[in-house]
């Protein structure tokens, strides 16, 4: 008699370490297996289920997807922002929509703000049968998207052309509107729930000994005054960016682009620098000067007085005493923005903490019933991926309140980590670089810097997951299994155990390339 099975295997989906860094909550790794199937229309539904802005986020998002991607284990993370972006632009391309998934609720849903936060927010509620109405006090819908990001990295046609998507499901957009009562607009609009998500739009004021200040610009006015070419900027050649984030990269490869020489001043290291990396690569790639560990102590006309710093034991900026003299013709802070909701402070249940950021719960609702918020203006990340995801989970939230129902998260499931995936095949597929314009082009023209991958690239990328966590139908297992105990059930439905013969060898396990096999103990047998 063959010995007693121990041990039984079992079919799992683990969860895709990159759709867990994703603050969109996007299936990447669906999307990504119809696009290297060459099905990119249905990776593109598939990823509009979560996000509605790809071509965006192709261009903008930190990619913290790509830093999670076990491919990094074998030579390089799949280009997951590249895709995407090539899904996005074939979409706007081809004129790609989808419809609502729900028929009309006869309920009506505000939305305040029509940044990244406030359009995700529309579009899923739109598509779960809501209207929805978007109220926005500027003169153009996307929010920090159009006057925050400029044009080298977001072309003003591709995030049009994406807000057009989300109007054409039938959310409206209520432009040159702001709203200072919150209840007095719910009230006059019979809006059975609110999505408040004004950004944060306020530039962080420092306080600096001037005796004569110059010509001094916060980046967001400056980027704003770029954007809308509404104003006459005379920075001169000679310009101090004061700050060490994504706004103070973007100020000053602005600048650079309007003829100045930038130098950005910032009080930390490298290392330290809040920017991206893929960000400040870029403005240095471009020439751009930064003085690291330096901080500004006083203003005189055209002169920065300078003092440099030095890290303590603890890794902290300390002031050294030694100074410096720099010659700026005008100075652009980039010290971070705030958010305005003094318009909330009167609404019933709604906190604001010190520093106008509001409190929510998990549900992303306010204390005041039926109030929802998110993006930059609650306690989070402030990026354009963080902000979508904010929209989306706002919005399931509230589509489950205006049903009268309370959404039930679904269970976690496991992270596939590379130790768990048993890669039989270890064939090296270099990933696809993105190609950039001339460095001298870059310096002259707001003309987009990075390029897109054509279909053929796109297709490639996609190839390169290795679908962690989740069969892909390989049939390592099945050809395998010395005991014929799996059982193919045919195309996209997977295998099953026969465990009538299965001994509980584990060559099944030892050959599924991306973890998605489980031994498990055998359960005991009741002798009762």
């Amino acid at each position: 008699m063959p010995p007693a099975r121990t041990m039984r295997p079992a079919y799992v989906d683990r969860l895709p370490p990159c759709n867990q860094a994703c603050p969109a909550g996007e299936n990447i790794q669906a999307w990504l297996a119809e696009a290297q199937a060459g099905r990119y229309r249905q990776a593109w539904e598939i990823l509009v289920r979560d996000n509605p802005l790809p071509a965006v986020h192709g261009r903008v998002c930190y990619h913290p997807c790509e830093d999670a991607c076990n491919r990094r284990e074998v030579d390089d993370a799949v280009s997951v922002h590249a895709v995407e972006r090539f899904l996005g632009d074939l979409a706007l391309e081809h004129g790609w929509c989808v419809a609502p998934e729900r028929p009309p609720s006869n309920q009506r849903a505000l939305v305040v703000g029509a940044g990244p936060s406030g359009l995700s927010a529309a579009w899923h509620l739109a598509r779960r049968g809501h209207h929805v109405v978007v109220m926005d006090a500027g003169p153009m819908a996307g929010g920090m998207m159009h006057f925050g990001i400029p044009k080298y990295r977001l072309p003003r046609e591709v995030l049009d052309g994406e807000i057009d998507r989300i109007r054409g499901i039938g959310v409206e957009i209520v432009l040159n509107h702001k709203v200072t009562d919150l209840t007095a607009e719910q009230v006059a609009g019979r809006f059975d729930a609110v999505f408040v998500a004004v950004g944060a739009h306020l530039s962080t004021r420092l306080e600096i000994p001037t005796r004569d200040a110059g010509t001094v610009y916060d980046a967001l006015q400056f980027l704003k005054a770029v954007e809308t070419n509404r104003e006459p900027l005379r920075i001169g050649r000679r310009v101090a960016i004061y700050g060490g984030g994504n706004t103070a990269m973007d100020a000053a490869r602005t600048a650079a682009r309007l003829g100045a020489e930038p130098l950005i001043i910032y009080r930390r290291t490298r290392e330290q620098m809040p920017a991206h990396d893929f960000e400040a690569d870029e403005a240095i790639e471009e020439g751009i000067k930064i003085h690291w560990l330096r901080t500004i102590k006083s203003i005189d006309g055209s002169t920065l007085q300078v003092e440099v710093m030095r890290l303590d034991d603890n890794r902290r900026p300390v002031p050294t005493g030694e100074f410096e003299t720099l010659e700026a013709d005008s100075l652009i802070l980039a010290l971070g923005q705030d958010t305005d909701t003094s318009f909330l402070r009167n609404v019933p249940g709604v906190a604001v903490k010190d520093d106008g950021t509001v409190i929510v719960g998990r549900d992303m609702q306010t204390g005041c019933a039926g109030v929802f918020a998110g993006g930059d203006m609650v306690p989070s990340a402030r990026t354009v991926t963080t902000a979508v995801g904010h929209g989306k989970k706002a919005a399931q939230h509230m589509d489950a309140w205006l049903r009268g129902e309370v959404r039930v998260r679904p269970p976690k499931r496991e992270i596939a980590t590379f130790e768990m995936l048993r890669l039989w095949y270890h064939a090296e597929a270099q990933r696809r670089g993105q190609r950039t314009i001339e460095l001298d082009r870059r310096r002259t023209t707001f003309e987009e810097v990075v390029g897109g991958l054509d279909s053929t690239a796109a297709r490639y990328e996609a190839q390169r997951c290795l679908s962690c966590g989740t069969c892909f139908e390989c049939d390592g297992c099945f050809s395998a299994c010395p005991e014929q105990a799996v059982i193919k059930l045919g195309p996209g439905r997977r295998y099953e155990y026969d465990l009538t013969r299965c001994t509980g060898c584990a060559i099944c396990y030892d050959q599924c390339p991306c973890g998605a096999i489980t031994m498990d103990p055998e359960p005991a047998v009741s002798t009762t």
